[in-house]
């Protein structure tokens, strides 16, 4: 996700990251060199070195930090990016399953019901276009159970 402009609100003492979908807060305190009272936020701006995925702000003393957006997007919980990382795990622990299966890739992919393409994609960590039903029904042919646990955050 690339970052459009980046400005600074020193009430609420957080970035405010404008990105393609909507507005994030990352509040000074997550940050790296960690801005304070005494070292405050001078200026930021969108990291175009690394393409436009994050930030850089200048502190009063002259340390410098940088955010990434999977950073942004982590805090603030973001549903989108939650899923991308939900697909990205499943995703590895297909690739470990299919690799260790005695099945051929072949029967895998006639007990899927697909095609070769299509099972090569949901083998790809970098697609986010999948769905989490077809990693899913993957796993099933490879005789795992997925369970999904749900607990409190720690304190």
């Amino acid at each position: 996700m690339k970052i459009l402009r980046v400005s600074l609100n020193h009430h609420r003492k957080a970035f405010v990251i404008a990105a393609l979908r909507r507005e994030y807060l990352f509040p000074y305190a997550k940050a790296d060199p960690r801005p304070s009272e005494r070292d405050p936020v001078r200026h930021a701006s969108v990291d175009l070195e690394i393409g436009r995925e994050g930030f850089t702000y200048v502190l009063a003393s002259g340390r410098e930090g940088s955010v990434h957006i999977e950073q942004v997007l982590k805090y603030n919980q973001d549903p989108g990016h939650l899923r991308e990382r939900l697909l990205y795990r499943l995703t590895l622990e297909a690739r470990r399953r299919v690799a260790a299966s005695p099945l051929s890739k072949r029967e895998i992919i006639r007990r899927l019901g697909t095609s070769a393409a299509q099972f090569y994609r949901l083998l790809d960590p970098a697609n986010t276009r999948k769905s989490v039903d077809a990693l899913l029904s993957l796993l099933h042919v490879l005789d795992c159970d997925v369970d999904l646990a749900v607990r409190s955050r720690s304190a």
